[in-house]
């Protein structure tokens, strides 16, 4: 199919059960005359001055509404605005504002939220609890989907990238570019007509709309939607509703592992779980604990590159790119990297030349671009185009496999080394008393960076410095720059809205937290960070004229 648009359609007519939300349920058939309801509706707003679609934010939990206004602006050729719901005051108003968002629906839990903002193109906000609400649904009671197919190229969904790296950007989707992936999607997580699956991922977030939505709308499955995800709840939902697949993202399965293990929890109907950034361990735990198939993929909401696992592959390796893509590691110069050179233990000997960009050859033309951010577009598709250059570091081996290298914020240099976090983030999370790890540099207080992790114990655990040292000691393939010059303690890992770990507060606060073990040189016991080690940092910063790069809390 050429569009979206047509994916839905082709669910008109379909008695099979789609949708279940908070004991109610939906036939397809239902869900696709609630969106045609709101498709009415939507075609009574005009767009935004000198445009031809209509731009609908969706301020919401996970709610059936948000799922019918997403086939609703399918139909319509009309673009839905995912607003993430975890965005607060001038940023949230940026991002409604930067997408031209004519119509923002909501809820009361963001009511008082929005109506402090200053939305200068917002002409219309509407309370889907509200009466005023239900009123203008039932005028258009009844009403058919539109007698027209959208443009394939029409831009369909502006979803917000996960800010994990910066300043989010809303990333275009078009009716043709999502009707087209729906066949491959559904293949890709083994979706059939009798799968049930589980969507607690934000529906702002391409993962969800992707990943769940549109493949179960190809071929008819039904989705079990709850308003957001809950460690807590996820095992009775699972065997109520006998799910078959659910989705996720960064920190879910950690969560889910962290559970206290129950006799019920393996279910054989249970069976793929899919996603990306689970530590290899974690995926290994729910795999075992829930008896399923968990697949591990890496991909861009961006749609430029596919990178497809492989189980026979070696260990921690990406896999190798999709049929018919190209991927390369490529420096800043726009050469290709070295390939990787391994010891007999694992460890990347040439970290420093093998360790790139990965670069999608010959897909820049498949990006579709950020909505209004050409800088933003210019870092993706470097010297002229013709490329897509991903943000992520990676290198790669002589039998073609690639590995995930961290983010580009992720590259640090120490020693006069450079190398990524993830790597010793693998390491870390084999230490027993450690739930999470992870790893980020700061500024070191004469050049370059140290190497910080910011660690959640596991239940019951402490942290013995004794121990952890001990412990790194005997990592086979822990490189000589790789051990941490602080360990801080934290209760969470602070997330984005998508749920992925969110770095940025935990280098801005840097040393400065609560509960951090220092250990001034390589070989230098772990010791807490005490006042006078501060004052000492801080010294030595100014003594080498870099106060500038202290955590901001330092310069207070």
């Amino acid at each position: 199919m050429e569009t979206f648009a047509e994916v839905v359609r082709s669910r008109r007519g379909d008695a099979h059960e789609g949708l279940r939300f908070e004991g109610r349920s939906w036939t397809w058939d239902e869900i696709v005359r609630e969106a045609a309801v709101r498709a009415s509706l939507l075609r009574t707003f005009d767009p935004g001055p000198g445009r031809t679609q209509r731009h609908v934010g969706v301020l919401l939990e996970n709610l059936p509404d948000f799922v019918f206004w997403i086939l609703a602006a399918a139909v319509t050729g009309d673009v839905l605005v995912g607003i993430n719901s975890t965005r607060r005051g001038a940023e949230l108003a940026a991002d409604i504002s930067h997408t031209d968002v004519d119509v923002l629906l909501t809820e009361p839990l963001y009511g008082a939220e929005v109506a402090s903002l200053e939305l200068p193109t917002v002409r219309r906000v509407l309370d889907v609890e509200s009466a005023e609400y239900r009123d203008l649904l039932a005028e258009h009671a009844g009403a058919d989907l539109p007698a027209y197919i959208p443009d394939p190229a029409a831009i369909l969904l502006l979803l917000f990238s996960s800010g994990s790296t910066g300043t989010p950007k809303a990333v275009i989707c078009g009716n043709g570019r999502l009707g087209r992936l729906t066949d491959a999607l559904a293949e890709r997580v083994s979706l059939h007509r009798e799968s049930v699956t589980y969507l607690c991922l934000p529906l702002f977030h391409g993962h969800a709309i992707m990943m769940n939505l549109a493949a179960a709308a190809k071929v008819g499955a039904t989705i079990v939607l709850v308003r957001k995800f809950s460690a807590a709840q996820f095992v009775p939902d699972l065997r109520a509703h006998g799910v078959t697949y659910f989705n996720y993202v960064g920190r879910v399965l950690s969560y889910l592992v962290a559970q206290p293990e129950q006799p019920t929890d393996a279910d054989p109907r249970l069976e793929v779980a899919f996603g990306s950034e689970a530590a290899p361990g974690e995926a290994a735990e729910f795999g075992r604990r829930f008896g399923c198939e968990v697949r591990e993929g890496y991909g861009s909401s961006e749609g430029g590159i596919r990178i497809v696992p492989d189980p026979d592959g070696p260990p921690n390796a990406l896999g190798r790119p999709a049929p018919g893509m190209r991927a390369e590691i490529r420096d800043q110069d726009n050469r290709e990297c070295p390939l990787a050179e391994f010891d007999e233990n694992g460890l990347l000997l040439n970290a420093e030349e093998a360790t790139g960009e990965i670069v999608a050859v010959g897909r820049g033309k498949t990006f579709e671009g950020y909505y209004r951010n050409p800088a933003a577009m210019a870092e993706r598709l470097k010297f002229g185009g013709e490329d897509f250059w991903t943000g992520d570091l990676g290198y790669r081996d002589r039998d073609g496999y690639l590995y995930f290298a961290g983010r580009a914020a992720d590259w640090l240099r120490v020693d006069g080394e450079n190398f990524g976090t993830i790597a010793v983030e693998r390491i870390l999370g084999r230490y027993p008393p450690f739930a999470a790890a992870h790893c980020y540099g700061v500024p070191d207080p004469r050049t370059g960076d140290l190497l910080m992790a910011a660690v959640v114990l596991a239940e019951d655990a402490a942290f013995d410095p004794v121990d952890f040292d001990e412990f790194l000691v005997e990592q086979p393939d822990l490189g000589t720059k790789w051990r941490p010059t602080f360990v801080r303690i934290i209760d969470e890992v602070p997330v984005t809205g998508s749920g992925k770990a969110d770095k940025a507060p935990l280098r801005a606060l840097g040393w400065e937290g609560d509960r951090v073990w220092y250990a001034p040189s390589r070989s230098s016991p772990y010791r807490l960070l005490t006042a006078e080690d501060r004052r000492g940092l801080r010294a030595e910063f100014a003594a080498h004229g870099r106060e500038n790069l202290l955590p901001a809390v330092s310069r207070r």
